[in-house]
């Protein structure tokens, strides 16, 4: 996960880590990260799979702002209770709590 200017983030994954900083720091993946730089890796992790990285891509990627800062300080506590403290269904559920 990156840091970019503003205080957006950015999570991707990539087989290459010091290569992608590399290209994101420089400018050279057009898109998101290349109109905020510069940008900081605040978190990564290594997965066993490439299915797993992208599968936690996702996850985190529909993270609030609160749970992504919990992940970069390491706090597990914090992600556990914000997992427990959604009211209602998830946006992607496409339930509305409406009948």
């Amino acid at each position: 996960m990156l840091h970019c200017r503003g205080g957006a983030f950015y999570t991707g994954h990539t087989d290459d880590l010091e290569r992608r900083m590399a290209q994101h720091a420089s400018g050279a993946v057009a898109g998101f990260t290349s109109d905020k730089l510069p940008v900081a890796l605040v978190w990564s992790q290594d997965f066993s799979t490439r299915m797993e990285a992208l599968e936690a891509e996702r996850r985190i990627k529909g993270w609030s702002r609160a749970k992504k800062m919990a992940l970069i300080r390491g706090d597990w506590l914090q992600i556990s209770r914000l997992a427990r403290g959604k009211n209602g269904p998830s946006s992607s559920s496409g339930r509305t709590g409406e009948d």
